[in-house]
């Protein structure tokens, strides 16, 4: 299904804004975990935030890319059922397995953001850390921001599964590849 022309840029936009922060965080990662080392290994000392900093992104940056895999099919999944069903009866399964799931992550989305509004009052220790050793005081911004990322990643994992719906339900009513150009490769679902 073609989306118009503003839906499909705002989408694309979306779309290079996560890979971009997941590439700058896993760049991240790498360099504190390369200066890690050299501290530990060179230097005869360690660096007491690296690990933690690290902990913290890797977990915000999972909870980002997972809407990316989806979208992309990098999900294990058993495809023998829908191998089997014609096109719209692929959607069908597909918008059947999509309700349990959304509720699924529906629910986690409201706990998550339940839990981490318990920790308004505890700060980030690493970037306490790190900022007080730039700046002479600490950052003080809550842990909050960490467990958040359960809620953002769920309430972007369900935009993905919709979407997906969404832009599948067309081509599958229409039939088997009304939309592909003659001679084109069917594409593996």
């Amino acid at each position: 299904m073609r989306l118009p022309p503003a839906i499909s840029g705002v989408v694309s936009t979306y779309l290079l804004i996560l890979r971009l922060v997941a590439g700058l965080s896993m760049a991240i990662i790498v360099v504190v975990m390369i200066a890690q080392v050299w501290a530990r290994y060179v230097m005869g000392g360690s660096l007491i935030w690296a690990e933690e900093l690290c902990r913290y992104l890797l977990v915000w940056q999972t909870f980002l890319v997972l809407g990316l895999a989806y979208s992309k099919g990098e999900f294990v999944s058993l495809d023998f059922l829908p191998n089997a069903l014609s096109d719209r009866g692929k959607w069908v399964l597909k918008a059947v397995t999509a309700v349990p799931v959304v509720i699924f992550l529906a629910v986690i989305a409201r706990y998550g953001a339940d839990y981490a509004s318990r920790f308004n009052n505890q700060t980030i220790p690493a970037l306490d850390f790190i900022w007080g050793s730039l700046f002479g005081r600490p950052l003080g911004l809550s842990i909050r921001y960490v467990y958040v990322s359960v809620s953002v990643g769920s309430a972007l994992m369900i935009l993905h599964v919709l979407a997906d719906l969404v832009t599948s339900f067309g081509p599958a009513m229409r039939g088997p590849d009304t939309d592909r150009p003659m001679g084109a490769a069917r594409e593996q679902g």
